[in-house]
């Protein structure tokens, strides 16, 4: 008997998924059979994202010096770098627009009950951190001892190391061309490792949206349900219509192939809500859609550190929607701040699990809006970053293509 692809294999457990884990869900917490089976659920979920990340740092370090030598040999770093920027810069911008608009147009919040989120509010506290400040913080956190930065897996800080010895392996030029080789060896072997973690994926990610469904506070989603469904909507517009077609207007490839190709790592990013985690699969899809090594090597670790379309949409959208709940409406010009803090925010948000409710206190305090009032978007907070994840992680696939397309002299 042959078995179906790992594509459809994952496509399946998903929706295996999710349909456990709203049987759970109706059984109750207190059925010895759920309680069981979300047990086992989360040891499962928990090997497949451990995996994922014991591979992460290896393969981040790896192939951005790897993917930057071999982009300086063919003289095309400059062009790749600035392509890079300008793509990552364009669809936050046209991802944070979005948000506002919609946010505006929708008005999520507006006459809902602030006493019904008191308490939720008062027992929060949070942790408060200037613009400025972040600023700094996320300036010094870019040069960390490399060791340091592998030992505690500090993907931001080993993609700037990465980044000056990628550069440093081509001034070099010949003299270390084994180090160059042995780089690349090194990137050969973690990428066969994560071919060996992906033939547990589809039970991971089942395990994973079993536990994700199942842990839902039905009565909190039906009260936040205007906030969540501007959220997951505009963040589907973005991913399903305004990627898309970027790609298709840059490189002429349909939407169809596109999520054809993807299929493996949105549903990966959708399951663990880790743009980190997801990288290996990420850079596996990209590879698979035929990017040239040196380009996916470079965009894709950078894209999942500081390319975040979907947290940046959220925050703009939350920042609205507190706004509104606080019965303050919030200025032409304040909204523009939101925008540009949202976007530095963003960028500066580590790719794991409500890496936004980090960050969203910024761009809260740069409008005056108390930081105590995230704790109203906790509850709901997992559910949609499993939809902003997944449009992250596809920013960062669509942008290696364009940016492949763009650089390139000769198509691949």
């Amino acid at each position: 008997m042959k078995w179906p692809s790992l594509n459809l294999q994952i496509l399946l457990a998903s929706i295996i998924g999710v349909a456990l884990g709203f049987y759970f869900q109706a059984l109750g917490a207190e059925h010895a059979l759920v309680q069981g089976s979300l047990y086992s659920a989360g040891l499962v979920g928990t090997l497949f994202i451990d995996l994922l990340k014991m591979i992460l740092v290896p393969l981040v370090f790896c192939s951005i010096s790897v993917g930057v030598a071999n982009l300086r040999q063919h003289q095309q770093m400059h062009k790749v770098w600035v392509s890079t920027m300008l793509y990552f810069v364009t669809t936050t911008t046209l991802a944070i627009t979005l948000g506002l608009l919609a946010a505006n147009y929708f008005e999520p919040g507006t006459g809902m009950h602030v006493a019904m989120f008191q308490d939720a509010m008062h027992g929060f506290e949070a942790k408060q951190l200037p613009l400025p400040e972040y600023f700094a913080q996320f300036l010094h956190g870019l040069f960390v001892n490399p060791f340091a930065a592998l030992a505690k897996g500090d993907v931001l800080a080993l993609v700037m190391f990465a980044l000056i010895l990628g550069v440093a392996l081509v001034v070099g030029g010949e003299r270390f061309n084994h180090l160059r080789t042995l780089l690349q060896e090194a990137l050969d072997v973690t990428m066969l490792i994560v071919g060996w973690v992906m033939y547990l994926a589809p039970l991971g990610i089942m395990a994973l949206l079993i536990k994700l469904v199942a842990a839902q506070d039905i009565a909190i989603l039906h009260t936040l349900a205007k906030f969540s469904a501007v959220v997951v909507g505009i963040t589907l517009l973005h991913g399903v219509v305004v990627l898309p077609l970027l790609l298709y207007l840059v490189t002429g490839k349909s939407p169809l192939w596109f999520f054809r190709g993807s299929r493996e790592a949105l549903l990966t990013a959708f399951a663990t809500s880790s743009s980190a985690a997801t990288l290996p699969v990420t850079m596996r899809s990209t590879l698979q859609m035929q990017v040239k090594p040196e380009i996916a090597g470079f965009v894709v670790p950078l894209g999942a550190t500081i390319n975040m379309d979907g947290t940046a949409l959220y925050e703009a959208i939350a920042a609205i929607f507190i706004a509104n709940l606080m019965g303050v409406e919030l200025s032409l010009v304040q909204q523009m701040i939101v925008f540009f803090t949202a976007m530095i925010a963003a960028m500066g948000a580590p790719g794991i699990p409500s890496a936004g409710m980090v960050t969203m206190v910024m761009v809260l305090q740069s409008v005056g809006l108390p930081a105590e009032a995230i704790a109203i978007l906790l509850p709901i907070d997992r559910l949609l970053d499993t939809v902003r994840t997944s449009v992250n992680v596809q920013g960062d696939i669509v942008g290696s293509l364009i940016v492949q397309k763009l650089t390139m002299d000769e198509p691949h």
